[in-house]
C-alpha cells in the first residue's frame, strides 16, 4: 500500500497546478518501479496478407529459416522482395517455409518503405505473406511517441503518452496471446501509430526511458489503456462508445477546447449518405436520436423514402467517417445535411491535446495519468 505521506505529497503536486480547475480529486496508486526492469519482445505485424514484401538491413543481414539454422547474408543496404510460393516463402535464392532476417551489429532491418530496430519475420499465411517485426518494448516505444504526439511537446505529456503506450501494447500482447504470428499491428485505425526509427528523436528516448517498465493497472489487471487526439471539453464513458463498463474509463473534464482540429464541419449530400446507405433509398432526415450525458451522439437515425438505417455508438464516427460523434445536424437550403462537431476520435481515456495543455499549465505525467484513468496503479511490468 501507499504511505499516507505519499498520498498527501501527490495531493499538494495535484494542488499546486495553476489555472485548472479540477472537478474531481485525483488519487494515483503508485507502485515504486525498480531501475531495471526486463524487456519485453513485441511482434508489430508491418505488411498483412500481401503476394510480396520488400525486405533488408542497414548491416548485413543473416538470413535464417524455422529452425533457426542460418542460410546466408543479405548484403547490407539492399532491398530484396519476399514473395509467397507454395509452401513457404522466396527470398533472393533461397526458399522456406518462413525467414528470420537479423541484422548484425547495431544494425536497422528494412520493412516495405522503412526502417525499424529489431528483426524481421516473413511468414506465409492465407492471404499471402506477414512481416512482422521484432522488436524490444522500449525500441517500439521511442518510435510510438513521436508517431502519437509532437517530440516538442511539454516531456510530461511525452511520458504520460509512454506510460499509456506502453500499457496498451502490453494489453494487446496478452489478449493476442492465441494469435501466433503478432501482437499488434502499425496502421492507425486500429493500433497505435508506428513509423519505425523515421519518428525517433532525443525527446521520445528521453520520455521513453524515463517510465521505463511502468504500466497502469486496475486490480493488478493491465488496463485498455486508450487515448484520442482531443475530445472538445469532456471524455466520455465507456459504456456510451462501446457499450462495456470499464470502471477506469470514466468521464472527466477535459482541456482541449483550444485546438482548431477539435472544431470541424462535415457536409453530406443526400447522394453521399443514399451510397453509403442505399437500402434507405432517398435520404430524407439524419436524426440524432440519443445522446450521451455530454452531448455526444449515441444513436443516429438515417430515414430514407425506403427504410431507415440506425447507427450506434462508434459506429456513428467510423460509418461517417466523422472526426467524433459530438456533433449537431442542420439542413441546408439545397438539401444536404450539415454536421458541426467537436472532437477528435473516440473520447475515451487521454486526450492527447488535454495532456498538452495539462504539460503546459504544470501537471505532471502521473496527475495527467490519473485525470484520464481512474482509480489506477502505476506498476512494473511483469510480462516477459
Amino acid at each position: 500500500m501507499i504511505s499516507m505521506k505519499f498520498q498527501l505529497y501527490l495531493s499538494s503536486l495535484f494542488s499546486q497546478v495553476k489555472g485548472c480547475h479540477w472537478w474531481i480529486s485525483i488519487l494515483l496508486w503508485m507502485a515504486l518501479v525498480a531501475p531495471a526492469q526486463a524487456s519485453v519482445i513485441l511482434r508489430i505485424a508491418i505488411e498483412r496478407g500481401v503476394n510480396q514484401v520488400k525486405v533488408g538491413s542497414s548491416t548485413t543481414g543473416i538470413i535464417k529459416d524455422s529452425t533457426g539454422r542460418t542460410l546466408g547474408q543479405l548484403p547490407a543496404m539492399s532491398a530484396y522482395y519476399a514473395q509467397a510460393v507454395p509452401g513457404g516463402v522466396a527470398l533472393d535464392k533461397w526458399q522456406s517455409g518462413l525467414f528470420w532476417i537479423e541484422p548484425t551489429g547495431k544494425g536497422f532491418v528494412y520493412i516495405g518503405d522503412r526502417w525499424y530496430r529489431g528483426r524481421t519475420l516473413v511468414v506465409p499465411t492465407e492471404k499471402g505473406l506477414t512481416a512482422v517485426n521484432w522488436v524490444d518494448d522500449q525500441e517500439y516505444l521511442y518510435s510510438v511517441i513521436g508517431g502519437e504526439m509532437d517530440a516538442r511537446w511539454p516531456s510530461e505529456a511525452l511520458k504520460a503518452q509512454a506510460i499509456a503506450a506502453r500499457t496498451y501494447a502490453l494489453y494487446e500482447r496478452e489478449k493476442q496471446r492465441k494469435n501466433p504470428i503478432y501482437d499488434l499491428g502499425s496502421s492507425p485505425d486500429r493500433w497505435q501509430i508506428y513509423k519505425g526509427v523515421i519518428s525517433e528523436s532525443p525527446a521520445t528516448y528521453a520520455a521513453v526511458d524515463a517510465t521505463a517498465g511502468q504500466v497502469l493497472t486496475y486490480q493488478n489487471r493491465i488496463i485498455l489503456s486508450v487515448f484520442h487526439a482531443c475530445s472538445g471539453g469532456h471524455t466520455e464513458n465507456v459504456e456510451d462508445v462501446w457499450g462495456n463498463t470499464l470502471p477506469y474509463l470514466r468521464a472527466v473534464q477535459d482541456y482541449d477546447q483550444n485546438i482548431s482540429e477539435c472544431n470541424w464541419v462535415k457536409t453530406f449530400s443526400p447522394a453521399e449518405i443514399n451510397a453509403k446507405f442505399p437500402t434507405v433509398g432517398n435520404v430524407k432526415e439524419m436524426i440524432p436520436e440519443t445522446y450521451s450525458p455530454f452531448r455526444s451522439v449515441k444513436v443516429l437515425k438515417i430515414v430514407g423514402d425506403k427504410g431507415a438505417k440506425v447507427l450506434q455508438g462508434e459506429e456513428v464516427r467510423t460509418a461517417l467517417k466523422l472526426k467524433s460523434t459530438r456533433f449537431n445536424v442542420t439542413k441546408g437550403a439545397d438539401g444536404s445535411f450539415v454536421l458541426q462537431g467537436l472532437g477528435f476520435g473516440h473520447a475515451l481515456g487521454m486526450s492527447q491535446w488535454g495532456a498538452y495543455n495539462l504539460a503546459r499549465r504544470g501537471a505532471n505525467h502521473l496527475q495527467i495519468l490519473g485525470h484520464y484513468y481512474q482509480g489506477v496503479a502505476l506498476t512494473p511490468i511483469q510480462a516477459r
